[in-house]
């Protein structure tokens, strides 16, 4: 991908994205910022809502980040492909977390937030890999997305894990 493709392909000039990226890598930053403003201006929406629970709103969350790599799997790839260190990237997936955070911290406590954060976001990300590499498929494991994002809300959930499981 050059930037003169992206404008050719966009429709303008093929110097036109000149004008608003350095290079390259500054487009592909651009995107990967957006991606993770537009998942923490839903997370934020979703925790306005008051008419569900903590964990219901907890399993969107988590399934919404699922969700957008099954949609946008170029994009959600760049996400997590772009430098940690670059600063305005960084901020806007800082941004993400934070909100994620707040929704933990509903189900666990503020305490523990932070390593059940990690623990879901970090499974999330798994579970996304492995369903767009089809090593997730629901005949050998016999079990959904939407059954793992509900089996591990409740097993961070305090008295989760004494619940029988979901069907």
């Amino acid at each position: 991908m050059t930037l003169r493709a992206v404008g050719a392909r966009a429709g303008v000039s093929r110097g036109a994205p000149y004008g608003h990226f350095e290079n390259k890598e500054h487009l592909l930053t651009q995107l990967a910022i957006n991606a993770w403003n537009a998942l923490a201006d839903d997370v934020e929406q979703a925790r306005a809502d008051p008419g569900t629970t903590a964990e219901a709103r907890l399993e969107w969350a988590v399934l919404r980040l699922i969700g957008l790599a099954r949609r946008r799997p170029h994009r959600y790839a760049l996400m997590f492909s772009t430098p940690a260190d670059t600063p305005a990237a960084a901020e806007a997936a800082s941004r993400l977390e934070k909100e994620f955070l707040v929704l933990v911290a509903d189900v666990v406590g503020e305490p523990d937030a932070g390593r059940y954060g990690a623990l879901l976001m970090s499974s999330a990300h798994g579970i996304a890999g492995m369903e767009l590499s089809g090593h997730l498929s629901k005949n050998t494991w016999r079990v959904s997305v939407e059954q793992l994002v509900r089996m591990l809300v409740d097993a961070i959930r305090p008295g989760g894990r004494d619940r029988p499981p979901h069907q």
